[in-house]
C-alpha cells in the first residue's frame, strides 16, 4: 500500500526496490513498499495512420521538376519551435512527388 510517494528530503518521487523504496534525487531510503499498477486496457493496439485525404487540400501553381506539372497541393507544418515559421510542403497533383520549402 502507498502512504507516500515523495520523499521527505528533497521531494522527489519515490522508486520501488524490493520492499523498500528510495529516492533517485537524494538516495534516501525508506521502510516502505510501493506497488506499481496499470490502469485502464492493458492490451497493446496498433495505432493506424492515415495520411491526409489530399483532394481537400488546397492547391497553388507550382512547377513539378519530375513531371512537369505546374499545379501542387500545399500544406504547413510546425517542424520546430513556436516562434519560428512553419515549413511548407508541396505534393504535385499528378505524380506525387514532395518538396518541402517556400511557394
Amino acid at each position: 500500500m502507498i502512504k507516500m510517494m515523495f520523499c521527505k528530503k528533497c521531494g522527489a518521487i519515490l522508486v520501488p526496490k524490493g520492499e523498500k523504496s528510495y529516492c533517485k534525487n537524494c538516495n534516501k531510503q525508506y521502510d516502505q513498499k510501493i506497488e506499481i499498477k496499470e490502469k485502464g486496457n492493458t492490451e497493446k493496439t496498433v495505432v493506424h495512420v492515415i495520411e491526409k485525404q489530399l483532394d481537400i487540400m488546397p492547391k497553388c501553381s507550382f512547377y513539378c521538376k519530375k513531371c512537369g506539372n505546374k499545379e501542387a497541393y500545399h500544406w504547413d507544418v510546425q517542424t520546430r519551435r513556436s516562434d519560428e515559421a512553419p515549413t511548407i510542403f508541396m505534393r504535385c497533383t499528378k505524380c506525387g512527388w514532395t518538396r518541402r520549402g517556400g511557394r
